[in-house]
């Protein structure tokens, strides 16, 4: 999972700010023959404004672990429609009648950038170290099925699975590590991290941290050599500069805030992309806080939030309301679990568990003020929006939040005790974002399970849902979570997120036009209409 900010923010992390005079000199970088309003180079030549950057390029560490990563490539790809293709992999895997084996054939003729030949022995090789305790990966727990890998000649692989695992085939999608590199120095430090080796259709060309990320195209790429020939993603956190620099032509494209993006309506030389998600906004609700982890406090808060207002005000439509980690548009929402925004019935809560209106409105109970400090992550509108709107709310209920902003450095120390506006969310099956969210062993874990939640429930329901491939057991184990987090909501729910980009029209596909997948939280890099931009060709 890449949820709650725990996966993401481990790979895809906090990204260092960008000033302004960082953005210029990458201007002056990436603009040396500028395509006008319109574009930032020449026809071949891709720059990209993103919010974050990678704290690594090793797929060892977690990085490309959900697929599209440019630089390398897994056993297996989404397509367009987030249907499972062979990548790495000649065909889709053979799966055993007990769902416990699944057996992998390999493309044959596949060349690292450097030269060397792909093998299975690169497939065992990143999986096992992947497992490996002593490998600083926050993912390790998404592989927890697989008892064993092994290669059987140079074109076969065979994973052997503890338990049936319904959705093992997507975790195959991560980057393929090459031995020969990477095993030969320390898989947490050694230069790999930053100077990577792939198969992948780019090459890295160089890192500038907190400012750009260039890639130029593998012309021995087994997939065909790239019509665009130089990518760059430029690290702009500040989203109003990201715009501003779009405007002035120093980007080709970029993903903005969707009230940003709206100022681009109507420009002829520029596309709007909106791509559907799984990408939540969330409060934690730390059990640690005496107030912030009280049931009756969990639940008003769930009740007074306003969450169409914030989808109609912050999102500007684009987005829909959150009751938890699923999409109320996926086959896997429990239905009847939507919260109605009720201010009376929150009211009603609070009072009836003692939660009485203070001299100055706010609620007190034995001595304790209903008050704590939300953190949101400075420089990112969106939370901002979201935080202040949910402060707001509550406030109406009698429950006084502060909102503080800082980096995730800042943040990070103060989790167990403070609520956070955070994001998390991944496309595909429920496991990939209920489990590191939710489960109560993973509390404390980094970036997992932020709230500290803890139900006996879910921790059941969570176990069940992953170790059998029964469908009707499978919906049964989420079911009951989601209607376990009505009745004690450890996150307070906001928003599922769209995420916008404007690109310049100057680039088609052999299908026609630049598209978007279903994306996940942590987006920039793999994900945007440049999902694809192997794929992308100069319109004519």
């Amino acid at each position: 999972m890449r949820g709650v900010d725990a996966l993401a923010a481990r790979t895809i992390r906090r990204a260092t700010a960008a000033m302004l005079t960082g953005a210029v000199a990458l201007t002056a970088a990436a603009c040396s023959n500028p395509g006008g309003a319109a574009g930032a180079g020449p026809e071949d030549s891709v720059v990209v404004g993103i919010a974050s950057e990678p704290d690594t390029l090793s797929p060892l560490l977690g990085y490309g672990k959900d697929g599209n990563s440019k630089i390398f490539d897994g056993l297996l790809a989404f397509d367009a429609g987030m249907k499972l293709r062979p990548a790495l992999a000649a065909a889709l895997p053979a799966v055993s009648a007990d769902g416990r084996t699944y057996t992998y054939k390999l493309r044959k003729g596949v060349r690292f950038s450097d030269g060397r030949p792909f093998t299975a022995k690169d497939v065992v090789f990143t999986y096992t170290t992947i497992l490996d305790p002593k490998t600083n990966n926050a993912s390790r727990t998404e592989l927890d099925a697989l008892g064993g890998v092994r290669a059987v000649g140079d074109d076969t692989v065979v994973f052997t699975l503890k338990y049936p695992y319904a959705p093992f085939a997507e975790r195959t999608v991560l980057a393929i590590a090459p031995e020969h590199v990477a095993g030969r120095q320390d898989v947490n430090t050694g230069p790999f991290t930053t100077e990577p080796v792939g198969t992948g259709p780019y090459v890295l060309t160089g890192w500038s941290r907190g400012e750009k990320l260039t890639f130029t195209a593998n012309e021995h790429y087994w997939g065909g050599a790239p019509a665009v020939k130089r990518f760059t993603m430029a690290v702009i956190k500040d989203d109003d500069v990201r715009a501003t620099r779009l405007r002035a032509g120093d980007l080709d494209a970029a993903i903005l805030p969707p009230a940003l993006a709206a100022g681009f309506d109507g420009d002829k030389g520029r596309k709007t992309y909106t791509a559907t998600t799984y990408d939540y906004r969330t409060v934690t609700l730390p059990s640690l806080d005496p107030v912030a982890g009280d049931p009756a406090i969990r639940r008003a808060l769930d009740l007074v939030v306003d969450r169409q207002a914030m989808v109609d005000r912050l999102l500007n439509g684009a987005g829909k309301p959150a009751y938890g980690p699923v999409p109320t548009d996926s086959p896997w929402f429990a239905k009847g679990t939507e919260r109605r925004h009720d201010l009376a019935g929150a009211r009603k809560i609070l009072d009836e568990a003692g939660w009485k209106p203070g001299p100055d409105g706010v609620r007190v109970k034995n001595g304790v003020r209903a008050a704590f400090p939300l953190w949101y992550l400075s420089g990112d509108k969106l939370r901002q929006d979201h935080a202040l709107a949910y402060a707001s709310d509550a406030k109406k209920a009698g429950i006084a939040l502060t909102t503080r902003s800082g980096t995730w450095e800042v943040i990070e120390p103060r989790m167990k005790t403070d609520a956070v506006l955070a994001g998390g969310g991944s496309p595909g099956d429920p496991d990939f974002d209920q489990y590191p969210l939710l489960k109560s062993t993973l509390a404390g874990d980094g970036f997992n399970n932020m709230a500290r939640y803890a139900s006996p429930v879910v921790d059941r329901a969570l176990e069940d849902g992953r170790r059998t491939d029964d469908p009707a057991q499978r919906r049964a184990a989420y079911d009951t979570i989601q209607r376990e987090l009505v009745k004690n909501p450890g996150y307070t729910f906001l928003t599922h997120v769209d995420h916008v980009y404007v690109a310049a029209d100057r680039w088609t596909t052999a299908t026609g036009g630049l598209t978007t997948q279903v994306e996940p939280h942590e987006h920039g890099l793999g994900s945007g209409p440049w999902w694809n931009v192997e794929d992308w060709q100069p319109k004519k």
